[in-house]
């Protein structure tokens, strides 16, 4: 937690993690994904059918590790550095169990436009593995479903003038507001597996002062996804009637995942690198902490929490390791 990771920084969390699986035996690759950005893979020497997974990135601003009797607290608490130690642990005590079939995978770039894991889903282990168990802020229950997310730009385009005679000119801002305006009040699909469909205005920019017309706006937004983000396009679409330029910048697709019995279940609004790694086979989703701590500056995790998942992901290891491939 303590080796700074925020999306585009990952280059030094990756290499310790290299190093420290190197030091237990793994086989470990370091899969570029940009200049000074890599994958870590690790894998035994056995096929690995199972992969436990998750993402080294975190969110601004850096912060650093404290802990008090009951929790860990600092960036990447529980999104998902804490998890990643989950995960390390368990793997350790699968191997003192004798069990081999089982590899690792850390990401870059989840929490931007999860460019590692676009990566990752070229790669040869891909093929090998049968199971996913990602790893998020579940609160250790089993996810069966998540949301999808889609994220875009909208800009529009006026005409600079002075503010005293606003005649003369075409506010971006105002434009752009009006669109806006109409996606608020959108009516957006629902769902009865994943729920409702939400759309947040994350930044809106434009103009240069205040005494002048505004010549160009923009704004990003990211959306919810329960149905195909084809749908949500062209309601979008739709509203905005070519008033603003649409950019996408990316789009995840909903997703179902594993049930397995004996596990408390849920379904999450959050997404995850899950949609672009559907060549790792049948994806599950569970993690220690809550994903309503994520992303704060209160972000923490228990230390109960965290005992607990590595609990649970050699159960569920082990559970999928006796499947014998049933989902293929």
């Amino acid at each position: 937690m303590d080796i700074p990771s925020v999306s585009g920084e990952e280059g030094e969390v990756g290499r310790f993690l290299a190093s420290y699986l190197e030091g237990l035996g793994y086989r470990v690759e370091l899969q570029e994904v940009e200049p000074g950005r890599s994958n870590v893979l690790a894998r035994t020497g056995a096929r690995p059918r199972v992969v436990l997974s998750t993402h080294m990135d975190t969110v601004p601003p850096f912060i650093p590790s404290h802990e008090d009797a009951t929790h860990i607290r600092g960036r990447g608490a529980c999104d998902a550095k804490g998890i990643i130690a989950a995960q390390l642990t368990a793997a350790a005590r699968l191997r003192e169990e004798g069990l081999e079939e089982f590899g690792l995978l850390f990401t870059v770039d989840e929490e931007m436009s999860s460019v590692g894991a676009r990566a990752a889903a070229a790669h040869e282990m891909a093929g090998e593995c049968e199971y996913l168990i990602n790893g998020e802020p579940t609160e250790n229950k089993l996810a069966v479903g998540s949301k999808g997310s889609l994220r875009l730009r909208l800009l529009t385009e006026g005409r600079a003038a002075h503010s005293a005679y606003p005649e003369r000119g075409e506010s971006a801002i105002e434009k752009l507001l009006d669109v806006l305006a109409d996606l608020r009040a959108c009516e957006w699909p629902r769902d009865e597996f994943f729920g409702e469909t939400t759309c947040n205005i994350g930044t809106v920019k434009g103009g240069t002062r205040p005494n002048v017309i505004p010549a160009e706006a923009a704004a990003e937004l990211q959306i919810r996804l329960v149905k195909p983000s084809g749908t949500i396009k062209e309601i979008l679409e739709k509203l905005v009637g070519g008033r603003a330029r649409v950019e996408y910048m990316s789009a995840a697709e909903p997703v179902r995942m594993l049930a397995l019995e004996g596990f408390e279940r849920e379904v999450v609004r959050f997404t995850t690198d899950i949609p672009y790694l559907s060549s790792w086979g049948t994806p599950l989703l569970l993690g220690p902490g809550s994903i309503l701590d994520a992303h704060t500056d209160g972000e923490r995790v228990s230390k109960q929490e965290l005992e607990e998942a590595v609990e649970l992901y050699m159960r569920l290891v082990k559970s999928l390791l006796k499947r014998e491939g049933k989902d293929f």
